[in-house]
């Protein structure tokens, strides 16, 4: 197998189950995922709470449209909006979080009656063709120019290229409170104070995409809690239903009173709004965000101690977690599956990403401190 064959989109690694943060193939081969599959199950997988409100859902009410009163919607928006930040009154499901970027753009335009959007450089904020515009990197981006107008990059992290760019034609500044496939790239202290005091100074939307960060994987229920600011616009996808595919966009009574007509035919379906019931409860009353936050100072402590000079950087916040490698991550990632059972995933070429369930203690801690250990030394001592 080689190199690309791992990393090109199909990973040779046929996988049957999931239990807690494991998966297992076939013939019962036991893999640690590092990966949530993108933060995508923060409870990990087949959590109780969730099974059994999908399955007792599904077997009384599969789907019908946003427009009739049904129990499982209405209990998961209640759940998300008060896991939200204080403000933030109103909320929409939607499939994704490029969906739920692409709403919170819309809104903000909408709202603000202006249509410039400031994004920063290395972001990433999804695939549809909003989205797309205000991600960073050509090569998600070339294939499908000319895409949405009127969007201006300032590096990420710098409030005063931030200043300069936000004008009173500004819809938004959006921003990922920590960027995740940019390569775990967390901004300097007060960056998105200094966020929130321009767009409130503009008239402009501060969105914060949360797809990645949230649901307590940062050591809060948000990211943007750890910096104590709350957005216009809060989007979230990825873990909000443990697996299941569901997005949603939280906002100020401004944007939701200012905000155009916007809609989706599967926006909070029962079956979904069930997994977020259950997914953001679950959370919220197991107190994960502070496990997140233990689990991850643990975690950076002992990569820190033992791979030192080994890699140039570990940094991120709880259970978001980057290696800057002297070498390729993907030939990482790589190694850790075949030979070690443990699933990680690159963000960029030189950063290993590690986004483990919530669920993960010192013994899990400690089995990826190890693995990574053996990968990255042996890698050093082939330089």
């Amino acid at each position: 197998m080689s190199d690309l064959d791992f990393v090109s989109g199909s990973k040779p690694i046929g996988l049957e189950r999931g239990e807690g943060p494991y998966l297992y193939t076939a013939d019962g081969t036991e893999f640690l995922d590092a990966g949530a599959s993108y933060a995508c199950t923060p409870l990990g997988h087949c959590h109780p709470a969730v099974v059994d409100a999908v399955q007792e859902q599904v077997g009384r009410l599969t789907f019908v449209d946003s427009s009739y009163p049904v129990e499982a919607r209405e209990n998961a928006y209640a759940s998300l909006v008060a896991a939200a930040p204080d403000g933030l009154e109103s909320a929409w499901f939607c499939n994704s979080g490029t969906e739920a970027n692409e709403a919170a753009l819309k809104f903000a335009r909408s709202a603000t009656g202006e249509s410039k959007i400031v994004a920063a450089t290395r972001s990433f904020h999804g695939r549809t063709m909003g989205s797309l515009a205000a991600t960073w990197k050509d090569k998600y981006k070339k294939p499908y120019e000319p895409l949405a107008g009127d969007v201006e990059f300032v590096p990420y992290g710098d409030g005063e290229e931030l200043a300069e760019a936000v004008d009173d034609e500004t819809a938004a500044v959006i921003l990922e409170p920590i960027q995740g496939e940019g390569g775990i790239n967390v901004p300097p202290a007060g960056y998105l104070e200094t966020a929130r005091e321009l767009t409130d100074e503009a008239g402009a939307a501060l969105v914060l995409d949360e797809v990645q960060t949230g649901m307590g994987r940062t050591g809060q229920m948000w990211a943007c809690q750890n910096a104590g600011v709350t957005p216009d616009v809060l989007t979230t996808a990825k873990g909000l239903g443990n697996g299941l595919p569901v997005g949603a966009v939280a906002v100020q009574d401004w944007i939701a009173d200012g905000a155009a007509s916007h809609n989706a035919t599967f926006s909070g379906g029962p079956v979904v709004g069930a997994a977020v019931h259950a997914t953001v409860s679950t959370i919220v009353e197991e107190e994960y965000p502070a496990h997140a936050a233990e689990i991850g100072d643990y975690l950076v402590t002992e990569l820190e101690a033992a791979l030192g000079d080994d890699v140039r950087e570990v940094r991120g916040q709880g259970l978001l977690v980057g290696l800057e490698l002297k070498r390729g991550a993907n030939r990482a990632a790589r190694d850790l599956a075949m030979n070690h059972q443990i699933l990680a995933l690159p963000a960029g070429r030189t950063v290993l990403r590690l986004l483990p369930p919530l669920v993960i203690g010192r013994e899990e801690a400690d089995q990826l401190v190890d693995a990574l250990t053996a990968v990255i030394g042996s890698e050093s001592e082939g330089n």
